[in-house]
């Protein structure tokens, strides 16, 4: 169990932090017109998104299996 927390536990602060720079980069470019940069900024923040469900997927899938393996 403590390895689970561990991970989400990195994976919320990774996700945060991307997803924060992802969507100052997003602003920057939408609101200066450079549409390269709303571009890059946006798919920081899809980039974010994308890791946060698979981290949750695969701690999910871990607790599961453990479930499982222990038959509760």
């Amino acid at each position: 169990m403590q390895s689970n927390l561990r991970l989400l536990n990195m994976t919320k602060y990774i996700c945060a932090t991307l997803l924060a720079i992802g969507t100052i980069i997003f602003m920057y470019g939408f609101v200066n017109g450079f549409s390269n940069i709303a571009g890059i900024g946006y798919g920081a923040v899809m980039g974010a998104v994308f890791i946060f469900i698979m981290g949750i997927f695969l701690v999910s899938t871990e607790e599961m299996l453990r479930r499982k393996r222990n038959g509760k």
